[in-house]
């Protein structure tokens, strides 16, 4: 069965569909999710009470949309433009994610999330 979550960032919310690997399960055991965002540019990201190691194929260059977890800081990772450690207009993490998942739909309402706001993440399989 197909997964997919809701993120509610203050009025901002998105759908986004959750793919099956290990670092997904762990996620989705956890829902849900309530934490406070940190912008990085492009990237919105935040805490979770997930600990999971770097999976083989992570990687710290990601599509617009791609959801990561980041081993180093515990965190969900939303990546929809350029960050300060990008080349041009890749998306790039400090360091290798594991990819789990991608947003459905427009991106753009992502940038409009700041520093601070209340982020909900939960399951939305309707």
């Amino acid at each position: 069965m197909q997964n997919y979550i809701q993120i509610t960032a203050g009025t901002t919310q998105i759908r986004a569909e959750i793919y099956d690997t290990p670092t997904a399960q762990e996620i989705t055991k956890s829902l849900p999710i309530e934490s406070q965002v940190n912008r990085w540019g492009g990237e919105i990201y935040f805490t979770i009470p997930v600990s999971v190691p770097g999976e083989k194929d992570s990687r710290d260059i990601l599509e617009p949309g791609e959801l990561g977890y980041w081993p180093a800081g515990n965190a969900f990772c939303i990546f929809f433009g350029p960050t300060p450690a990008s080349q041009g207009k890749e998306c790039r993490a400090a360091s290798n994610v594991n990819v789990f998942g991608k947003v459905l739909g427009d991106l753009s309402p992502l940038w409009g999330v700041a520093d601070g706001t209340e982020v909900i993440v939960k399951l939305n399989n309707d």
